[in-house]
Order: C-alpha cells, then sequence, then structure tokens
C-alpha cells in the first residue's frame, strides 16, 4: 500500500484484496460449471430415463415373473428361476445362442475381408474412384431397414431375381429363405453386403500408411503380398481392432433382418432364430418380460466378456505406430 501526498489531502493506492479476486473467480467458475450442466441436462436426462433407469428396472424383472400385463406393484419375486430356466430348462434358448455364434463367426470375418479388400482397391488415385466408393458405402446408410430386408427377402424367393439370374446359366434355384439348410446363410450374405461402414474405416486407415514403408519393402526385394504381409497389416492393425469390436458386437446384436425374414418366429424350422429374436418371442409374444429380461442381462454380461477378451488378447497383435502395443 503506499500513500500519495498532494496539497490539502493525501490518497491511499494500492492493488484489490486477495480475497475479493478469489471470490470473483469462484463466482465465475461457478457460472461456467453451472452452464456446462444445463446444456448437458438435455443428455443426462436421455440417459437417466432411456437408458439408466430402463436398465436398473429390467435388472429388477429378470428376478420376477413379469408377464406385461399384470401392473409391476402385483409382480411376484422369483429369484433364480428365469435363469435356471434359461440354462438347463430351455431347449430353444441354447439353439439360438448357437444360431447367433454361427452368424457372427462367420458372416463378421467375412465382412471385414470384403471391405478390407474392397478399400485396397479403392486405395487409389482412379478417375470417377470417389463414385466408386459412395457406391459401395450406399448399402450401410440402409442399415438395418425393414424395407431392405424386405427386398432381400424377395430377391432370394423361389421366383426372386437370384433364381431367375441362375436359370440363364441352366441352374435350377431353390426356395434360399424358405430352406432351413440356407436361410441363415442368406442372412449372413446380407450381412456380408453392407461392408461400407468398414471399408470407409480402413481407407482412413490405409491412407496413414507412410509410402516410405512400402518403398523401402520395395528396396528389399518384398513383392506386393509380402507388403501387404508385412506392412500392410501391420499398420492397419488398430483399425482391424476398431472395426473387428464393433463388427462382432452389431453380428450379436442382428435382429431386423431374421425378424422380417421369418415373420418374427425364427423359422423356417428355428433356422434364423438370432438371440435378440428369442429374446422378443420370449417378451412380446409369449408375454414373459422377466425371462426376457433375464436373457438381456445374460446377452449384456456376454458381450462385455467378448469385449474384455479382444482388449486382453489385443495387445499380442495390435501394433501402434510409436511402437507401443
Amino acid at each position: 500500500m503506499a500513500l500519495t501526498t498532494a496539497p490539502g489531502r493525501t490518497t491511499r493506492t494500492g492493488t484489490p484484496r486477495p480475497h475479493a479476486t478469489r471470490r470473483g473467480a469462484g463466482r465465475d467458475r461457478h457460472g461456467e460449471g453451472l452452464a456446462g450442466y444445463v446444456f448437458l441436462s438435455p443428455w443426462l436426462i436421455g440417459l437417466m430415463g432411456v437408458t439408466a433407469i430402463p436398465m436398473l428396472l429390467s435388472l429388477y424383472l429378470s428376478f420376477t415373473n413379469y408377464d406385461i400385463l399384470t401392473p409391476l406393484s402385483e409382480v411376484q419375486w422369483v429369484g433364480l428361476a428365469n435363469y435356471e430356466r434359461m440354462f438347463t430348462q430351455d431347449p430353444s434358448y441354447w439353439h439360438a445362442v448357437q444360431v447367433t455364434l454361427t452368424f457372427a463367426l462367420v458372416a463378421v470375418p467375412l465382412k471385414l475381408a470384403a471391405a478390407l479388400g474392397v478399400a485396397l482397391l479403392l486405395n487409389r488415385a482412379w478417375r470417377g474412384v470417389g463414385l466408386f466408393r459412395s457406391l459401395f458405402y450406399l448399402p450401410s446408410l440402409l442399415g438395418g431397414s425393414v424395407a431392405l430386408a424386405i427386398v432381400w427377402v424377395n430377391m432370394f424367393n423361389r421366383d426372386g431375381a437370384f433364381n431367375s439370374f441362375l436359370a440363364i446359366f441352366g441352374i435350377e434355384g431353390l426356395p434360399w429363405v424358405n430352406d432351413p439348410e440356407w436361410a441363415l446363410e442368406t442372412l449372413m450374405l446380407l450381412a456380408i453386403w453392407q461392408f461400407g461402414a468398414p471399408m470407409v474405416i480402413f481407407l482412413a486407415g490405409l491412407k496413414q500408411v507412410p509410402s516410405e514403408l512400402y518403398e523401402a519393402a520395395s528396396v528389399d526385394g518384398a513383392n506386393r503380398f509380402r507388403q501387404f504381409w508385412h506392412v500392410t497389416l501391420p499398420m492397419l492393425s488398430p483399425v482391424i481392432f476398431f472395426n473387428l469390436v464393433l463388427e462382432t458386437i452389431n453380428g450379436f446384436q442382428g435382429f431386423t433382418a431374421a425378424f422380417v425374414l421369418s415373420n418374427g418366429t425364427g423359422g423356417p424350422v428355428d433356422s434364423t432364430l438370432m438371440y435378440t429374436l428369442k429374446l422378443y418371442i420370449s417378451g412380446f409374444t409369449d408375454l414373459e418380460m422377466g425371462y426376457a429380461s433375464a436373457m438381456a442381462w445374460v446377452f449384456l454380461i456376454a458381450i462385455g466378456l467378448i469385449t474384455t477378451v479382444f482388449f486382453s488378447t489385443g495387445r499380442f497383435w495390435v501394433h501402434y505406430s510409436d511402437g507401443e502395443r
């Protein structure tokens, strides 16, 4: 604090008090935090109302005999009876698990292989390559739409476009979607055909591979296959890991095409009874929502365990540019 003397008066000058400055800064931070929560409030309300509360409610219902028609206040607690029935008394449950595992183990690797192969072809400066990228990505924009599933079913009917194409070569077609031997394969083909999303991600990864690595490999005498095996795949391993996790989860969650193809029954002869379709039938057709809730929680835990296995084993084959795993 300094004293300034002037004729007839004395004034004091100095810096503001520290505690006053701290109070002002604290009010500013409090206002910023409040504004942040205000902007986050729609997401927080959605998280609680659409995700958190329904999940907790379904966990509770998995231990009850809730059947949708009974008020929640009158449901009976049955403990682990739903889980015991699922694992020991319901053969169709294990059949649904088998169908879903078969679908995921076949469709996901083939889908990723198709996406990577097309990405390698489109990773060139060809004239019109942008148009081809858009065309290959287009099926993924349709996603799991009902309209696409209906078109696919009609294509593989007895009188569908696929059999008409085979007839050109004198090959007699089959009722693919109504044949228990081939119904699931038609669903796999639909899933593989929608490889656009992982293809775009692979293209982005390929753009990040340094050209110097290919030049060095070429100088060392490596042919195209060796360059792909020793340069492209290791550099793409983080992208492959990302696509593998996402597509595996999507593969286990397949529902729309199986529902449309079988009219919601999992037919023919339960050949397309995916896990999610079995869950839907239990909850909304058989009105056993407690049992369906138990199935949903087992499904959630199984997906979590599979993802954990991926992340646990990824350090052995996923390589990053900085040398870390």
